[in-house]
């Protein structure tokens, strides 16, 4: 299983845009940055590497990258990262080719690693993760399910459910469904939609398959946070931090 990571972005939410904002990937929890955990945590469960897209300050955080993995590590360069996350994504689209198991990954989530150890444990070979506890509204990537299957995935999403929750921002594929990832977000390119999030690639795949195609794993309880804006950081640095150490 090889990881694909995306840290390409600005990360305007969080600081603003004036050029002089670290990367979300750099920042540090008990002197420890976010890029440093989520390779400790990959090489730890016998990954055979990671891809990292990068663009903002690129040359720091592959100093990091290569700093906490070495070789383990290999970097594509999205010369367009202020476009949408979709470009990145499809930047790594061999990667999604190449016939092996794959695990997406955002690189701005403070987690504790039991959550990347029940995902590549999982059953289901393509597998979402799963947060029921989560505050409804526009910004949440939600996962919504109908007698236990996956049926409906992305922001503001509309129907009438069984159970919903939100996605952490990790995804586990099979070669299949990577393939066929890839293929969704070449749509996507050619038709000049750069500005686009990832995620709309994804439900397409989703959607397009039969029920049972795709999984998930619940980690409601489990402590994570994505850190999109300032209040997210305050509680990442705060109560998820505390949480983590006490597991």
């Amino acid at each position: 299983m090889k990881a694909i990571m995306l840290a390409a972005g600005v990360g305007s939410r969080l600081y603003g845009d004036s050029g002089g904002q670290p990367p979300k990937a750099l920042l540090e929890f008990e002197g420890k940055t976010l890029m440093r955990r989520h390779i400790e945590t990959l090489r730890r469960r016998g990954l055979e590497g990671m891809t990292l897209v990068v663009g903002y300050r690129a040359d720091e955080i592959m100093a990091e990258a290569k700093a906490a993995g070495g070789d383990f590590v290999r970097f594509i360069h999205n010369p367009d990262f202020r476009r949408g996350p979709v470009v990145s994504l499809w930047l790594a689209r061999d990667v999604l080719r190449d016939h092996s198991d794959a695990l997406f990954m955002d690189a701005d989530v403070l987690y504790h690693p039991s959550l990347i150890e029940r995902l590549i444990d999982s059953e289901p070979e393509n597998c979402f993760l799963y947060d029921e506890a989560f505050e409804h509204g526009d910004e949440p990537v939600t996962l919504c399910l109908n007698e236990g299957e996956p049926v409906e995935f992305g922001k503001a999403v509309s129907g009438t459910f069984d159970a919903k929750g939100e996605w952490p921002g990790f995804l586990k594929l099979g070669p299949e469904m990577g393939a066929k990832l890839a293929d969704a977000l070449q749509t996507y390119i050619d038709a000049d939609d750069l500005d686009a999030p990832y995620e709309p690639a994804m439900r397409d795949v989703l959607l397009a398959e039969p029920r049972g195609t795709f999984g998930y794993e619940d980690i409601t309880g489990e402590p994570w946070i994505e850190i999109d804006f300032p209040e997210d950081l305050e509680r990442a640095r705060g109560e998820i931090l505390e949480r983590i150490g006490t597991i």
